[in-house]
């Protein structure tokens, strides 16, 4: 009788949760769970029961919600930036951060360092156990897993964004964020602060690694395949092997005037919007779930306190429905270092009636407590409130954390796998890039005996880069031992007799992350004496963010001096590049007899490029960035046509003020590639027509080859003067030798459209240029078309 009574009541008690009669009893919070329960085993819709959980939490718990802390602040440790080891909670800490400020989220590893998926599994599972418990609600985890699962040991590593880019293969792209999502949900982490789709167009930017490259459709692309990657067909988030995506950092960072991090930018509302605005919408359009703000200032307003920003452009002209969380303590940064707030307490009123929905704190709980001051006081209304729990409440819904808090450890066998590794070696091996090749000295031929030197020579730390198994990288050695640094490849495929080694400079990895030791150039050079070729690993160390800035963009010193002392030699120098920005090498580059480019190619770099400089894998990368030639000739392959006079297509004369080392979408391979045959559809189209461009490519060398076919246009005259040239589709093709392929794109009128002074997107008629490899044909718009209004009203 007491076990039915008991269900009677509960049937009761879920009829009027659902229908709206209960108010939720902040009192006796295990009714408060029990009600959240039953509403969560309910038949209604994902929104309706958000909306009835919503209805259950207390001011206190809707701004724990809202409420994000580093792991380190609920472990045992010392204090609340450093944990013990081996790593522990400690429970009254997290009893503080739950039952005290209702947390809902954490984010981050403890002690800046790779854990394994059995600890992960361990330390989550213990939050979630606490969370459900005494709120009813999971918490929602997150991780900066931006080239494989970043802080899990284990995991598998692709090359970086840049690096990515370098592949032009979106297909790749959205296989290697499969692969993350898979192993960061193994990881118990269901949530991803990736991509980055801030724009690489200032080469000094020390995160310029962690995007996609220079051009906007390009990065548009690539963050759309990953995406897909992340959250999978249709954005299902309750696959248990897809992640919540984050794209970040919303909206033009990168674009500071200094190339430091975190430095005021002053863009135009054109420029923002042409440039820099394009790849969110993309991704957003493409579903992610979540989007992270950029940490700088535009205009002198931080974004973090914008609501132009925040709440008119993205929530309601962009129709951003996810949650919006800020980066690494930025609400404080308001007051601490941009001095927009007199007080912490004002910088939470700002960020979040600016339309910030999770504050990302990350070491203390004032936030909370101050929030929850400002809606008692009328300050932050409620609305705003709910607006943001709603969010979050949301992605937590759509993941199935209420059902499943955690996953179980024997659900992912395909964690770490071969299948998975082959994946990275492919990206890696597409990524590479041959920027040099004379006499054709690469592929090396069979029984050339090499030396190899160089600080990057030797360094699993280098090939990785930042966020590898810590934030700037520097733990990759102790966790990285089973890959082949790029000495252990080249070993492994010519055999050790036939490789010496010198690095002639060294990192000091005790020290800061620019400089240099054990600096013994004579050495090196009198080691290479028995060498027929000479590799020479250069570039930088890891790094990300603020300790990546850097005051002069050439290669370092050291690095020119074993450069030029190595070309004296006589040998030919084979120059390997492995560095995170396009470091300037025009003291020295002309010495070289090739130059191949890895950027930051993960795990398998080492392997992949052996494999290329042997000629078992043909080189088939392409720059995704314009490489400069001088530090005050910085640039983008999309410039006005004051900034750079061409001599012939792509290249540019030595006095233009744009004299690129190599331009953006260049890259060689083993054999060579003849276009012809181009072929438009239409040649008038009004903006509103469709239209197709087709060109024949043939492989006319002798070498199995891919081939990024790019095509352009060239608008020749506009009310605003018009950009050099812009990318608008690419596909990469395989072709074998004496292969040829018809490829065609399918564009429409809007591709031609650009942001006019009026700041609406515009088709003007004219003249158009359509670009292909070395073939051209011409296009007519018969008339001007302005669509949609893009701009904001203030």
């Amino acid at each position: 009788m007491k076990h039915n009574w008991t269900k009677g009541i509960a049937s009761l008690a879920l009829c009027a949760v659902l229908y709206g009669f209960n108010t939720p009893d902040i009192s006796n919070p295990e009714k408060n769970t029990e009600e959240i329960e039953m509403i969560v085993n309910s038949n209604l819709t994902i929104d309706e029961k958000v909306e009835k959980i919503l209805h259950q939490l207390s001011l206190e718990e809707k701004v724990g919600q809202m409420t994000q802390v580093t792991l380190d602040v609920i472990t045992k440790g010392e204090s609340r930036f450093a944990s013990d080891e081996p790593l522990k909670l400690d429970k009254k800490l997290l009893e503080e951060a739950i039952v005290k400020y209702k947390i809902g989220s954490v984010l981050n590893t403890a002690n800046n360092r790779a854990r394994t998926t059995d600890k992960w599994n361990e330390v989550i599972s213990q939050i979630q156990k606490v969370a459900m418990k005494e709120i009813g609600v999971p918490v929602l985890y997150g991780v900066d897993a931006i080239h494989g699962t970043t802080y899990t040991a284990g995991a598998t590593f692709f090359p970086q964004q840049i690096g990515m880019a370098a592949t032009w293969n979106t297909e790749l792209n959205r296989q290697g964020a499969s692969v993350t999502a898979y192993e960061t949900r193994a990881s118990s982490i269901p949530w991803d602060f990736s991509p980055v789709l801030d724009m690489g167009r200032n080469p000094a930017w020390p995160r310029i690694w962690e995007t996609y490259g220079e051009d906007v459709y390009l990065t548009s692309q690539m963050g759309i395949a990953a995406i897909d990657g992340y959250e999978g067909e249709n954005n299902d988030l309750s696959d248990k092997t897809k992640v919540a995506s984050c794209i970040k950092h919303f909206l033009g960072y990168g674009s500071e005037r200094s190339g430091k991090d975190r430095t005021p930018s002053y863009l135009p509302e054109i420029e923002l919007r042409e440039h820099y605005l394009p790849s969110y919408k993309a991704a957003i359009d493409a579903g992610a779930h979540t989007i992270m703000i950029n940490s700088g200032i535009i205009n002198g307003t931080p974004v973090h306190a914008s609501y132009k920003y925040l709440t008119k452009l993205l929530k309601e002209e962009l129709g951003f429905k996810g949650l919006v969380v800020t980066d690494w303590a930025d609400i404080e940064n308001l007051h601490n270092r941009d001095k927009v707030a007199d007080t912490h307490k004002e910088a939470v009123k700002k960020s979040i009636n600016a339309g910030i929905d999770m504050s990302m704190v990350p070491y203390n709980f004032k936030f909370a407590e101050m929030l929850v001051e400002l809606v008692n006081e009328g300050e932050v209304p409620m609305s705003r409130i709910d607006d943001a729990v709603r969010r979050v409440l949301k992605v937590k819904m759509e993941l199935g954390l209420f059902e499943t808090p955690y996953p179980s450890k024997g659900d992912y066998p395909k964690f770490g796998s071969k299948e998975h590794e082959q994946i990275a070696y492919n990206a890696a091996s597409e990524s590479i890039t041959l920027l040099k090749n004379n006499e054709n000295i690469l592929p090396l031929k069979k029984g050339t005996k090499v030396f190899v030197a160089g600080p990057n020579a030797n360094s699993m730390r280098t090939l990785n880069g930042g966020w590898t198994y810590s934030w700037q990288g520097e733990k990759v050695e102790e966790f990285a031992q089973d890959y082949n640094t790029i000495l252990e490849a080249v070993q492994n495929k010519l055999g050790k007799e036939n490789v010496a080694f010198a690095s002639g400079v060294e990192y000091n990895h005790e020290g800061l992350y620019h400089e240099e030791k054990n600096i013994d150039i004579d050495a090196a050079v009198k080691a290479s004496e028995g060498s027929d070729v000479i590799l020479l690993c250069l570039g930088e160390n890891t790094y990300t963010e603020t300790p990546g800035n850097l005051h002069d963009l050439y290669i370092s010193q050291n690095q020119r001096k074993l450069a030029e002392a190595l070309a004296k030699t006589g040998k030919p120098v084979v120059l390997i590049l492995n560095e995170g920005r396009p470091r300037l090498i025009s003291q020295f580059e002309e010495d070289m007899a090739a130059v191949v480019h890895t950027y930051l190619p993960g795990n398998f770099g080492g392997d992949a490029l052996a494999d290329i400089l042997v000629g078992e894998v043909n080189p088939s990368g392409k720059l995704p960035y314009s490489y400069p030639m001088y530090p005050n000739a910085l640039g983008t392959y999309d410039h006005k046509p004051s900034e750079a006079s061409e001599k012939m297509e792509g290249m540019y004369d030595y006095n233009s003020s744009l004299p690129f080392q190599y331009p953006f979408g260049f890259g060689l391979s083993y054999t060579t590639f003849d276009y012809s045959d181009i072929k438009i559809s239409r040649n008038e189209i009004t903006p509103y027509h469709d239209f197709t461009v087709s060109v024949t490519v043939k492989n006319t060398g002798d070498v199995e080859g891919k081939e990024v076919v790019q095509l352009y246009t060239k608008d020749l005259y506009a009310s605003i003067t018009p950009d050099n040239k812009r990318l608008r589709r690419f596909e990469k093709v395989n072709l074998k030798p004496g292969e040829s392929k018809v490829v065609e794109f399918t564009l429409n009128g809007k591709d031609l459209a650009f942001v006019a002074e009026n700041l609406k997107w515009t088709v003007e008629a004219g003249e158009f240029k359509i670009m292909i490899g070395d073939q051209s044909a011409s296009l007519n718009v018969t008339k001007t078309v302005e669509f949609e209004k893009i701009y904001f009203e203030n």
